[in-house]
């Protein structure tokens, strides 16, 4: 991942086809190791493609990749059918004010003790 980040990095500052030796430039300004044999698999991968299809592909293999979101519409969706009045109200209900006394703001702890 860190060399497709680094080689996406490289595109967007201009550079149409980056090369070897500029992820490594890149990877090395912020302290990340290179392993050549993984550098040199993505940058076959990437040889002769124009980033801005291989991105546009990508997305739409994401497409299928469950995110989620089912999860918690069906739950939802659960919630309702058994007590669907319920709901709302406890989403309506305003937190109260904390007072002064109980706030824990250090949870009896001071930062000198």
């Amino acid at each position: 991942m860190r060399y497709v980040a680094a080689y996406l990095l490289a595109a967007l500052g201009g550079n149409a086809s980056p090369s070897a030796d500029d992820i490594k430039n890149i990877l090395s300004a912020v302290g990340v190791s290179v392993d050549d044999e993984k550098l040199s698999f993505v940058m076959g991968q990437l040889k002769g493609k124009d980033i801005n299809e291989v991105v546009a592909s990508g997305i739409g293999k994401l497409a299928s990749v469950p995110s989620g979101g089912a999860v918690a519409a069906s739950s939802g969706g659960a919630a309702a059918a058994t007590g669907g009045a319920a709901a709302p109200a406890e989403e309506e209900k305003a937190p109260e004010p904390e007072s002064e006394e109980e706030s824990d703001d250090d949870m009896g702890f001071s930062l000198f003790d």
